[in-house]
């Protein structure tokens, strides 16, 4: 289950992408989540997802 306060989940999300994953595609497929729901709660906390650095800036 992820964070649902949106700087947690901005924690959470980048430190499997550091960690464990290669993007945000095979992070939401491996932990069955919502792309779509994860990158919502994260721009409207003002974060997008760089593809380059595989993190949400």
């Amino acid at each position: 289950m992820l964070p649902k306060d949106p700087i947690m989940l901005l924690s959470f999300v980048n430190m499997k992408l550091r960690d464990f994953y290669g993007s945000l595609d095979v992070m939401c497929e491996e932990l069955d989540a919502d792309r779509q729901e994860i990158e919502g709660s994260l721009e409207s906390a003002g974060y997008h997802y760089d593809a380059e650095r595989n993190q949400f800036i």
